[in-house]
Order: C-alpha cells, then structure tokens, then sequence
C-alpha cells in the first residue's frame, strides 16, 4: 500500500531522486502522507455510481506512529531533563558555553534537528551577528553537501537549492519580470562567504548571477554548517549523505493500522444503523419508519430482519491492530510499555529496562546528535570566538580554547527514585571515604541529579559547612 501511494505523488524531474526519497518519508512523519489520494474514506461510490476502491480513499482515522517514536526517542534525548552538559578544563571556557546553550535555546534547536533529521539527515547552521551566536536548522531535502577529499569529514561547500514562487519573492522585496511564475532560489555557503544569486525562471538554462546585495563574508574559514547523518545503516535516499530514517520499517504498519481502524469505524457506523430486509410477499405500504415504536407487519410467508455486524468483528481488528503495533514498535525500537505494568512505583533501572528498546535507540541517536553535532557545533564557537569576540546576555566574554579537550556529561535516562538517591549516596560516601574517589568525582556524579550547575562553587560551600560546623 506504501508503493501504491508513493506512486501517486507527483515526479518532479528537476529534482533529484534523493529529494523525492526524502520528501516522501517527511510527508510520512507531518501526516500528509494520504494528501494525494482522491477520495474521503466515507466516500464509497463516484459520480456515475462505481465503487471506489480503499486505495483511493483517505483513511478516517490515523495514528501517527512514526510521530509518536520520533517524538519519544527525541524526548530520552534532548528535553530539559535529558539535555547533555559540557564538559571541559578549561572552566571559563563551560562556564561561556553553558550561558550560550541557554541564551540560544540551543535544546530547542537540537530537538527541532533531531525530529527533522529522523527521515535521514538534518543540518544546523551557526551564525555569529554582531558577536551573538545564532543557531538554525536547516531543510537538507534541498542541500548539496561536498567534503574535502583529504578530510572526509570536514565540509568545503553546501549549496541550498529549491522552487520558490515569485510572489513569495516579491513580497520579500525581490524585483521580478514575471512574478507570476516559478523560479529558483539558490545559496551556498563556502570556508569564506555565504553567496546568495538572484533568483532564476525554472525553464531557463541562464547562470545565475551572484546577489551581491545579500551576499556576506563571514570569514571564519570553515563552512559554519553542521550535517548530521540520523541513523548508521542503508538510507532511504541511496545517498551516502543521508543516514538510516527512524522510522521506516514501521510505515507499512502504520497505514495497515489506519485503515483497519477506518474501516473497524465504519462497521460501527453501520451497526449503528442497521439496514432492514423485507422478504416478500409483505403487507406495508408507504414509507418506513424504523425504530422500536413501529411495527412492521409483513404477510404469511414474508419475512423482515435487520442486516447487522456482529461485535467479534470490531474486537478482532482491535485486536489485530494490537499486534501490528506491537510489531511495528518492536521493529523500530520504540515505546513498548504498558500502563498495567506501572501500577506500583518503579525505580529509574526499572523504568529503563522496561522501555529498553527506546533506550538502544536515544543511544545510537545520542552518537550522532551529541557526540557528531553537539560537539562539532561547541567547536564551530570556540573557533569563532577566536575570530571575532563573542557576547552572551548582553556582555562580552573571552576567547575559547579551540585546542581544549570539549565533552559531554549526559544525564540519567530516567529521574532517580528516593531509593535510588539513597543507595548512591551510601554508594559515594563509602567510596570517597575508603579514598577511591575524590569528593569532586563524588560530587560530579550527582551533579545532574541535585542541578548542581557550578561544581567547583558547591565544593567551597561544602568546604566551608565543614569550617563552620567544627568550630
């Protein structure tokens, strides 16, 4: 069914097939996936009276299921509770990189990124405007990357390249011939410059011309964009830019369960409104008015029943639908747990065992989105600062170490319960007095868990309790 509605969404050929690919599974994860078919679901017979086939309907009801696994890993791996710290010697180089984290809404960024990038890729560009640091993700659908041949893994170009209609053009202050038509925007950016070129008629074979009006220098020597490939494993697209999508296996399940579930509502409809059959010969004449307040008088050998759908029907497609998600969950990772079994309180480990499978998979995606984009972007800063001076919440602050050693701490995936707070309390305190551990290690470990934000302070404020309580 999946093949069948993919081949109904129309073929650009001024795109290439990796755009098709990736527009289709973002149609999948925003729900517009059945836009293309003719029909409503209630719609059962054409104009001339033919049937129309389930294929050409839109389902009445919809489960995002893709949705609902993005949203879920995307939630164990950068909501307030769960977003990395940095970590670094240098502490007034983390001090400067925790102010930019909040002061950018960096969380809500990388979110945004993780959820778009779950059809394959996703990229987020860094901007410095006078001296404040400005973060956008960015659609990779249109985006070209190129990598230098001698570091793979270092960018020397990105070219941004789509449709634009002219009047949205026009209404953003660019002049047009023909506002009426369709033309081509395009940018790129560069080690150097970021080169914008006046937009060109689709159709046409011209070279665009460069837009030096919007054209900017911002000379930081490296292209200020960070590509992020989702998932390891065979893309969607076929493009070796692109990672595995999220959610792929689970797509044919998905419509499998939206149209089991519409057709299960439409047999409650009819349940509902049961249609009559009178066997002849009978007596009536005239209208019929059905309900159980009017009798129906039929002859001899004339017969009348209502034609109803017995309830096992709807109770075996509920049923039928439970295994298709529990399939399609299990096949993609996803939120397996029940509420029946959280009916007594869980510790953090339980939690995490239950829902393990959602685990493996925020872990793979903490590689890609911690360990590849998070760090690069904190190293994109440090080599920006070193250019041209940086302010956060209105006030400057000093150049960051490029060379410095940049990690992450990440936090627990589930909130500690009392009894686990207890036990790693015994735990610490057991081992920073036998001297296997420091009190700073001992203090950095449950850093997150207290929000403890400046470990060396908490250190001095313990220090001085001890002072005070000896005296």
């Amino acid at each position: 069914m999946f093949e069948t509605i993919c081949n109904l969404i129309p073929r650009d050929s001024d795109y290439p097939p990796r755009t098709r690919a990736l527009d289709i599974l973002n149609r999948v994860l925003e729900g517009r996936i059945y836009d293309v078919l003719p029909y409503q679901f209630h719609d059962e017979r054409g104009a001339g009276g033919e049937y129309i086939p389930l294929r050409n309907r839109r389902p009445s009801v919809r489960y995002p299921l893709s949705r609902i696994v993005v949203e879920d890993s995307v939630a164990l791996l950068f909501s307030e509770g769960h977003f990395p710290t940095f970590d670094c010697a240098d502490r007034q180089a983390q001090a400067t990189l925790s102010e930019i984290v909040k002061e950018t809404h960096l969380n809500l960024v990388m979110t945004e990124a993780a959820i778009r990038g779950s059809i394959g890729s996703s990229a987020i560009l860094l901007r410095v405007l006078r001296g404040r640091v400005f973060f956008q993700v960015l659609n990779t659908m249109y985006l070209t990357p190129w990598w230098s041949p001698e570091e793979p893994d270092t960018l020397i170009r990105v070219m941004e390249r789509y449709k634009v209609s002219g009047r949205l053009l026009a209404s953003i202050g660019y002049e047009l011939d023909n506002p009426s038509g369709e033309f081509w925007f395009q940018r790129c950016w560069d080690l150097d410059m970021e080169t914008w070129y006046v937009p060109t008629p689709v159709g046409t074979e011209a070279t665009p011309r460069v837009d030096e009006a919007r054209t900017v220098r911002h000379g930081l020597g490296f292209v200020p964009i960070v590509w992020i490939r989702n998932l390891p494993g065979l893309s969607a697209s076929g493009a070796a830019c692109d990672g595995a999508c999220t959610f792929r296996a689970a797509i044919e399940s998905q419509i499998e369960i939206d149209y089991q579930l519409s057709q299960a509502g439409r047999g409650l409809k009819y349940s509902s409104d049961p249609t009559l059959l009178l066997k002849e010969p009978a007596s009536t004449s005239g209208d019929i008015l059905r309900g159980a307040g009017n009798a129906l008088v039929v002859g001899e050998n004339g017969d009348a029943r209502l034609l109803e759908i017995g309830g096992t029907a709807s109770a075996a497609v509920i049923d039928y639908v439970r295994t298709l998600r529990e399939l399609a969950l299990e096949s993609v990772h996803g939120n397996r747990s029940s509420p029946d079994r959280l009916t007594a309180a869980q510790s953090g480990r339980a939690l995490e065992l239950m829902n393990q499978g959602l685990i493996w998979l925020a872990d793979n995606l903490r590689i890609t989105y911690g360990e590849g984009a998070l760090l690069s972007l904190a190293q994109m800063v440090a080599k920006a600062s070193r250019r041209s001076g940086l302010r956060v919440f209105g006030r400057s602050v000093p150049a960051i170490d490029a060379t410095a050693p940049i990690s992450l701490k990440w936090p627990r995936w589930y909130a500690a319960s009392s009894e686990d707070r207890q036990r790693d309390a015994q735990t610490l305190s057991t081992l920073a007095e036998a001297g296997h551990i420091s009190r700073d290690t001992a203090v950095r470990a449950i850093a997150d868990t207290y929000d403890i934000e400046d470990i060396n302070a908490e250190l001095n404020r313990i220090a001085g309790d001890r002072i005070a309580k000896d005296r």
